[in-house]
C-alpha cells in the first residue's frame, strides 16, 4: 500500500470510530458495544507489534486499556482526534506494564537460571577440598595434625596439643613447617 492509502485509511478508522463512540456516550448501548469490539481488535495489533515476545500478555492488557477507556470516557474532548486520545491511554498501560514486568524480572530469577543452577553444582569447593586433603596426607603426622587441628577445624594451639600429645610449642613449629612444605610442594620445589 502506497503512503497515501495508508492515510486515507487510518483518517477512515478515525472517523468511524469516533462515530461510533460519540454515538455510545449518547447512549446508544449497540454502537458502544461496536466500538468496543472494533477498538480491541484494533488494539490487539497495536501491543502485538510491541510485545510480540510476550503474546499472552496481548489479551490481558488489551482489557485494561478498554477498561480504561470505558472509565475514562467523560474526559474525552470531542474537538481532539479519538484514536491520539486512545492511544495515549494504551501508552501509558504499556509504561505500567513494562514497569510493573521489570520490577517482578528484577526480583525474581528465571526458573531456566534456577534449572541450570540445580543441575550443574559447584564442584570447585569439592575439588579444593580433595586436593587439600591429598597434599596433607603427604605430610608427616606432626606436621598434618596440627594443620587440620589448627587451621582447618579452628581448634586453639592448647587443645591441640591435650589432643596429639604433642607440646603447645610443637604443635607451632608443626604448623609452621607443614605449611611451608606444603607451600613448596604446591610450587613443586619439593
Amino acid at each position: 500500500m502506497s503512503r497515501n492509502t495508508d492515510i486515507d485509511a487510518a483518517k477512515a478508522r478515525e472517523t468511524h470510530l469516533r462515530v461510533l463512540f460519540l454515538r455510545g456516550l449518547d447512549g446508544d448501548s449497540a454502537g458502544y458495544r461496536q466500538f468496543l469490539t472494533e477498538l480491541g481488535a484494533h488494539l490487539r495489533g497495536f501491543l502485538r507489534r510491541r510485545l510480540h515476545d510476550r503474546a499472552a500478555d496481548v489479551e490481558d492488557l488489551v482489557q485494561e486499556i478498554l477498561l480504561a477507556v470505558h472509565n475514562a470516557r467523560h474526559t474525552y474532548r470531542a474537538d481532539e482526534p479519538l484514536t491520539a486520545w486512545i492511544h495515549a491511554i494504551a501508552r501509558y498501560k504499556l509504561s505500567d506494564y513494562f514497569r510493573a514486568r521489570s520490577r517482578h524480572e528484577a526480583l525474581n530469577d528465571p526458573l531456566d537460571d534456577v534449572f541450570e543452577w540445580l543441575a550443574a553444582p559447584d564442584l570447585e569447593a569439592a575439588h579444593a577440598k580433595r586436593d587439600v586433603a591429598s597434599l596433607l596426607e603427604q605430610l608427616p603426622d606432626r606436621q598434618r595434625l596440627p594443620i587440620v587441628h589448627v587451621k582447618l577445624e579452628g581448634r586453639s594451639v592448647t587443645e591441640t596439643a591435650k589432643l596429639t600429645g604433642m607440646s603447645e610449642s610443637a604443635v607451632k613449629v608443626g604448623v609452621h613447617r607443614g605449611l611451608k612444605a606444603l607451600a613448596a610442594r604446591i610450587r613443586g620445589t619439593r
